[in-house]
């Protein structure tokens, strides 16, 4: 063990590393713009969900938009399952690269590791994109159009 850590990589195989990273890097950036997006998405919802739930439970020109309530909670719920996906893959991604400079570091092959874990950050990405759609199919309803009250915020 002390003598693989004596003999580091070389700079070939610290650059071929380097190129390795590329992709999952990428990825990394794209999961983060993604969770972003997402967020947006249940900020939104749970805003509506607010001002729904600020209404007067009947005698209200406007309390049958409480009916609404479900279907926005089921689109919380459905973000925030998306967000976890896309959060749990960018930690794959990052110990993707961790796991490719350790491999180089110790002189050991990371092919096969680095494939799994890249195909485990990729499939957690898909899974949070078909949640992501899911939701998008459920969103647009007649309730969406009912302005509740005044907006603050962005």
């Amino acid at each position: 063990m002390l003598s693989d850590l004596l003999n580091a990589p070389s700079p070939d195989q610290v650059s071929q590393v380097i190129t390795h990273s590329i992709a999952p890097s990428f990825l990394l950036g794209a999961v983060a713009a993604f969770v972003s997006l997402l967020s947006s998405r249940l900020n939104g919802i749970l805003e509506r969900v607010r001002d729904l739930n600020a209404l007067p439970e009947s005698e209200h020109a406007m309390s049958h938009l409480r009916e609404d309530l479900p279907r926005l909670r089921r689109r919380a719920r459905l973000i925030n399952r998306a967000i976890f996906y896309s959060v749990v893959s960018g930690v794959m991604a990052t110990f993707l690269v961790i796991f490719s400079f350790v491999s180089a570091f110790f002189g050991r092959q990371h092919v096969l590791g680095a494939g799994l874990l890249f195909l485990v950050a990729l499939s957690l990405l898909a899974a949070s994109l078909i949640t992501l759609a899911i939701e998008v199919r459920i969103s647009l309803n007649e309730f969406d159009h009912h302005a509740i009250g005044p907006r603050t915020g962005g």
